[in-house]
């Protein structure tokens, strides 16, 4: 992998690699996963075999204990055998070796339930999302202004910026193919050749879905509802189908790892309350061009604008979170009446609040959201701050833990 393009998460896999013995990579096909694994470097020489190859497919399905005979060894792609895991499962019972067992994969298998039990206790999951352009860039500056939030003192100068341009970078996306196409047209079409081989390939291979066009309609649908809250119902009524079929087309959609249904924030864990959640796409670009956005302008030209700010905020956000996904979590929160706050951020040092604004300035109403917020928190729970991030280039305080950002520099 080019230097300048390397991931945050390769020193935390590197880092795992050394205590766990089952190690799961899982991010949506075309993100880099192989690329990472292959570019581990350090350590012992360690075997690599992709289940795209039809020749270790069949023997995966066949005769999958062979494959981990010798360890350290790769796996790429095993959504494509599902009973390799199992074998997987007897190696490591038979000896527990560290990093023995490395595993990537086009699904989400957290969220897969005979494949978490099957691994139960044996494997750590690392979620490799699609690059944010900081990380593109080969700068760790995205990470550090996020990681900053939560730190006793914040250090504003560091997100000082020029007036920026963010609805490019929505357009190019994380995929590092598309990311490098500067033709607006040539990049229409590696998106739409991708969304071709999710429905004809990835989607076959984890369900059996009936009609490919009524997913395809779905995914258009939920695409132009980015950064919404999500309504099952109304989803399934625009789309021509069941709301038990939209809602497994969204679970499918999810475990593909290309979207993500973020949670609603509760005061109180224990209070078993289930609100709306709000719905993202993993990749701002594929999202985009389900939309039918093709170029910055087409961006400008849409009044629902500021859910496209959300959604290239998050392009950084998610990658943040997959530093650490035991103690990092990404929410939202709405309270009963019309106070909301777009994104809720917990990590052990506490919690903080975000909400985007497309404008230049900010006055005192738009954090009022963030104060409702602010006061909603228990006291058991610490509240580091609440930040309105704006287009503007200045950073000031708002008042009792609430600033004002520009978000330049995360988009």
């Amino acid at each position: 992998m080019n230097s300048n393009h390397s991931r945050w998460l390769k020193p935390l896999l590197d880092k795992v690699l050394t205590t766990f013995p089952v190690v799961v990579v899982a991010g949506a096909r075309q993100v880099g996963k192989t690329t990472l694994v292959r570019d581990l470097g350090k350590g012992p020489a360690r075997r690599y075999y992709s289940l795209d190859s039809l020749d270790v497919l069949s023997q995966a399905q066949q005769d999958p204990d062979s494959l981990l005979e010798e360890l350290p060894v790769t796996l790429d792609e095993v959504q494509r055998a599902p009973e390799l895991l199992l074998a997987v499962k007897r190696a490591v019972d038979r000896e527990r070796v560290a990093g023995g067992i490395l595993l990537t994969g086009s699904a989400n298998f957290s969220l897969m339930r005979t494949v978490a039990d099957s691994l139960a206790g044996r494997a750590i999951y690392l979620e490799l999302s699609p690059f944010c352009r900081s990380e593109w860039e080969g700068s760790r500056a995205g990470l550090e202004l996020v990681e900053g939030l939560f730190r006793d003192k914040l250090d504003t100068e560091l997100w000082s910026t020029a007036e920026t341009s963010w609805r490019d970078t929505l357009c190019r996306g994380g995929f590092p193919p598309a990311m490098m196409m500067d033709d607006e047209t040539a990049r229409a079409m590696w998106f739409g050749g991708y969304v071709q081989t999710y429905l004809e390939r990835d989607l076959r291979q984890l369900s059996n879905v009936g009609s490919l066009g009524d997913f395809q309609t779905l995914m258009r649908l939920a695409a132009g509802r980015t950064a919404r809250l999500l309504n099952e119902s109304d989803l399934a009524r625009d789309a021509g189908i069941s709301q038990p079929t939209c809602h497994r087309h969204l679970q499918w959609l999810e475990v593909g790892c290309l979207i993500t249904r973020l949670e609603a924030f509760h005061a109180n864990a224990a209070s078993g309350m289930r609100k709306a959640r709000k719905l993202m796409w993993q990749d701002a670009g594929l999202a985009a061009w389900l939309a039918g956005i093709r170029s910055a302008d087409d961006v400008s030209r849409r009044a629902d604008e500021g859910f496209w700010l959300e959604q290239a905020v998050f392009q950084t956000l998610q990658v943040w979170r997959g530093m650490d996904t035991v103690s990092r979590r990404i929410t939202h929160w709405r309270n009963g009446g019309k106070k909301d706050v777009d994104f809720v951020l917990e990590g052990p040092e506490g919690i903080v609040a975000l909400e985007v604004k497309n404008s230049k300035s900010v006055t005192s109403s738009d954090a009022d959201g963030l104060r409702a917020f602010r006061d909603a928190v228990p006291k058991g729970r610490k509240f580091r701050r609440g930040v309105v991030l704006h287009g503007g280039t200045e950073s000031r305080p708002l008042g009792d833990g609430i600033l004002a950002l520009p978000w330049g520099k995360l988009v």
